[in-house]
């Protein structure tokens, strides 16, 4: 299973603890992916004698998203995962709806369990309480495992996260100063991972970790702590499959009456009416809305 540093890839063979060097062909890539980055965390590969990876193994799943460099490309975060975290603050930062719903979509379409965790809980005043406790509520509402913590006091928690990560490979992801290493630290008792400060200019973080890495925690716990991600391009969505990956859109998109409905603007839709209703909440169908167009156009609702 593959662990990437920034000029090679560590190699856990099969279950062995047993690390080795490798080094990726320059002519390698995967079949259909245009991806930056063709061989990723979490992968299973083939190794030769010589230190080359020969063969990368089909993924059961991935998180992808566009690159950041590239627009015609990928970058994909992390393959095989059984579990994605998506860390999520109200203020220092500030993670949005439309940021978080973009990851969650991307997750569903790539058929990656998600759950969130709200962090900093001991830094909010009440008014960040109240709203942090709203997008629980919402996101509990549509499905979504939440959970409420600070990662430097979360003991009450730290025996069911265990539990729910135990045997698992979980993607950590999350904007840069969300705590995603503070966490890694809080589950293992020790510093384990770099903790970067907050940036007093623009309240971000420093992206302490440049590199997607692998920690192996007591339980059979495997961590993939991702790079933290400014923004989430989605890949390769048909429009008209978008609406699937948001499942409380998704609930009433089957009740509209034609059949082709895009949601924006048609006579019966389902979809509009539940948003009128405060079925399905505004930011979620904004979210939609922007994935739709992939750009900043505005719809008006009914």
């Amino acid at each position: 299973m593959v662990e990437i540093p920034p000029e090679s890839v560590a190699v856990s063979v099969s279950q062995t603890p047993k690390i080795v060097s490798a080094d990726i062909k320059g002519n390698m890539r995967l079949q259909n992916i245009r991806s930056t980055n063709p061989v990723v965390v979490g992968d299973w590969v083939e190794v030769d004698e010589q230190g080359w990876i020969t063969e990368i193994y089909d993924r059961k799943n991935y998180i992808v998203r566009k690159s950041t460099n590239l627009s015609k490309q990928t970058h994909i975060l992390a393959a095989n995962i059984d579990l994605a975290i998506l860390m999520v603050t109200i203020t220092n930062p500030v993670t949005t709806t439309t940021f978080i719903d973009r990851f969650l979509a991307t997750a569903e379409a790539y058929e990656v369990p998600i759950c969130m965790i709200f962090n900093k809980i001991d830094l909010y005043n009440e008014a960040e309480k109240q709203q942090m406790q709203t997008l629980m509520d919402l996101y509990q509402k549509i499905g979504y495992t939440c959970y409420a913590l600070s990662c430097l006091d979360c003991e009450d928690l730290k025996g069911e996260l265990m539990a729910l990560l135990s045997h698992k490979i979980t993607l950590l992801s999350g904007h840069s100063g969300v705590g995603k290493s503070s966490f890694i630290n809080a589950l293992c008792g020790e510093t384990t991972a770099k903790v970067g400060d907050l940036s007093r200019v623009h309240h971000k973080g420093m992206h302490t970790t440049t590199f997607s890495q692998m920690y192996h925690l007591p339980n059979d716990i495997r961590i993939i702590d991702a790079p933290g991600i400014k923004g989430f391009g989605s890949v390769d969505m048909k429009k008209e499959e978008i609406t699937h990956y948001f499942k409380d859109i998704f609930q009433y998109a089957q009740q509209c009456r034609f059949s082709d409905c895009s949601h924006t603007h048609e006579a019966h839709c389902a979809v509009l009416q539940a948003v009128k209703n405060g079925d399905i909440a505004l930011s979620r169908y904004e979210s939609y809305l922007n994935m739709l167009t992939d750009e900043n156009e505005k719809y008006r609702i009914g």
